[in-house]
């Protein structure tokens, strides 16, 4: 049982629960929920996912020994892999809407939308080498690439701040982002002195 709880199918599965409710809430009731919500929600997920695969560096730090620290380390990857799929969600939802690559080039010039194909161009190499294999094929310089995810962040909160019709939750994220980065560093900091 206690294998069952910890393994990845099942972790996957809840993962992927918010999506499925998205996607009944659209079905169930698209005039009420409809377009908004559902390119809101997913972005929502794509940014909540993406600050706890960013939080994990800070809480392997502060907790190194505790199995539950050591567990969600394990599987940072998959929370990385699982905002890039709601990200991925996200802009399909939007270029479903808009239907006409006339019409996305149209709207390529709003820094709100710059703004989030840039995270989604710095997101795709890294979901692409998210893999055993990359790791081993790629080396150190894996984790040069993966140090992209900084920049994308920066850019996923910029496109939900210059996108939201208010964007106080936005900037209440980015305060928590700021937060998590900072003590990141601190601790890093801390542990090369010490």
């Amino acid at each position: 049982m206690r294998s069952i709880l910890a393994s990845r199918p099942l972790l996957w599965l809840f993962l992927a629960l918010p999506g499925l409710w998205i996607l009944y809430r659209w079905a169930a009731t698209p005039t009420s929920y409809g377009y908004g919500h559902a390119i809101g929600d997913s972005g929502d997920w794509a940014a909540w996912l993406l600050m706890l695969t960013l939080a994990l560096t800070p809480v392997r730090l502060m907790f190194r020994r505790r199995n539950w620290s050591i567990w969600l380390m394990r599987r940072r990857r998959d929370f990385g892999l699982a905002s890039f799929a709601y990200a991925a969600v996200h802009t399909g939802i939007y270029l479903g809407n808009k239907a006409s690559l006339n019409d996305v080039a149209s709207e390529l010039r709003s820094p709100d939308l710059v703004s989030g194909w840039l995270a989604m161009a710095l997101f795709v190499p890294l979901a692409a080498t998210s893999s055993d294999v990359a790791i081993r094929v790629l080396k150190r310089r894996w984790k040069r690439l993966h140090s992209l995810v900084y920049p994308a962040a920066v850019l996923t909160f910029l496109h939900w701040v210059l996108a939201a019709f208010d964007p106080t939750t936005a900037y209440l994220h980015i305060v928590a982002l700021a937060a998590i980065e900072l003590m990141r560093i601190g601790l890093q900091t801390r542990q090369r002195v010490t």
